[in-house]
């Protein structure tokens, strides 16, 4: 069997915990991951005032995929500077290493239990190293009574297309194929024009996949009235970065939710993380929900080929714990169905 080497940065809060009990139930299918922990995050960063060393940035090119399981300090700390982490970490993570697609699956729980409308399966494709994130802007008289602040939204014709090809090629796999661009293209009509000209010519190349245009406010009604009219969703930085967490909150909670950050062309690693927080206050207490972080290593073993292996995963997903069961033991739960 062919076995993958894997990064691991457990990080703050539970994210070690998680993390842990991930690869635990990734292993108990038989796969062979052989890891090396990084000690990277806001506990490191108050440690040595490092966020992401050159060196370790090298080394961790080097690895077939990454297993993040959360990065923050505690809410209230003063001692990481809002931002420091997001931006010199975990977004610079995506940038060097390329991880243009934003893939989040959600699966509503026990569906058949909920009214049809109310059914959740659908997967969220967010542009993910341009938008609001690239950076662009900056102060004027920075602390003066008139002080002004910019910040502007990069959108390229490549990095729009390929997340947009991305989009339909997951589509037209998927048994609906339906594909539908999300933005504000009466308001912002640069960046809306070229999201939706490039949507348009991309879906001439695919006549299999039906297509639908929402405007971003609408999709959040419609996501909590009827989620079921989505399959796939493809949408910019920004706004898939809010769409998401409400996609989270109406399929069960922000803390089942798994995704996918991917360099496609597989140029270098992709990485994988439970999208919710760091949760410091329920750290070592044993109440950590794993699920989310047990549903990415679900995606990442995928990626890599073992597809036998996350869909066993992703059956045994499909069985509730019981009430109660420690962070460990619901990791033990599920390593023991796949």
């Amino acid at each position: 069997m062919t076995s993958h080497r894997i990064a691991v940065v457990g990080g703050d809060g539970i994210g070690p915990e998680v993390s842990e009990e991930a690869l635990k139930v990734a292993r108990a299918t038989g796969v062979i991951l052989e890891t090396t922990e990084y000690d990277l995050g806001a506990a490191r960063y108050v440690k040595t005032k490092e966020v992401l060393p050159d060196g370790v940035l090298e080394e961790l090119k080097g690895y077939e995929a990454i297993l993040l399981g959360a990065i923050g300090p505690a809410i209230g700390s003063k001692e990481v500077p809002s931002g420091i982490l997001e931006r010199g970490l975990l977004l610079k993570l995506r940038f060097e290493l390329d991880l243009y697609v934003n893939h989040r699956p959600f699966l509503s729980p026990n569906p058949h239990e909920l009214a049809a409308n109310k059914v959740c399966d659908m997967v969220v494709v967010r542009e993910n190293t341009e938008g609001t994130y690239a950076g662009e802007g900056g102060f004027l008289r920075k602390g003066t009574p008139h002080e002004v602040a910019t910040q502007g939204s990069v959108n390229t014709r490549f990095g729009v297309e390929r997340v947009v090809r991305y989009a339909f090629d997951l589509a037209a796999k998927r048994p609906r194929k339906h594909l539908t661009l999300v933005h504000k293209t009466n308001v912002l009509t640069y960046s809306g024009d070229l999201w939706q000209r490039t949507f348009d010519e991309v879906s001439a190349s695919y006549p299999a996949v039906e297509v639908a245009y929402n405007h971003v406010d609408a999709s959040c009604i419609y996501l909590v009235e009827n989620p079921s009219r989505y399959d796939v969703v493809v949408t910019d930085n920004l706004f898939g970065d809010i769409i998401t967490d409400l996609a989270g909150a109406v399929s069960g909670g922000i803390g089942l939710a798994a995704s996918a950050n991917l360099n496609p062309e597989r140029t270098g690693p992709s990485l994988f993380e439970p999208v919710h927080g760091a949760a410091h206050d329920i750290a070592g207490t044993g109440r950590a929900n794993p699920i989310a972080a047990i549903r990415s290593m679900a995606l990442m073993l995928d990626f890599l080929g073992e597809t036998e292996a996350a869909s066993a995963i992703e059956k045994s997903l499909e069985t509730s714990p019981p009430q109660g069961l420690s962070t460990k033991a619901i990791g033990d739960f599920y390593a023991e169905r796949v």
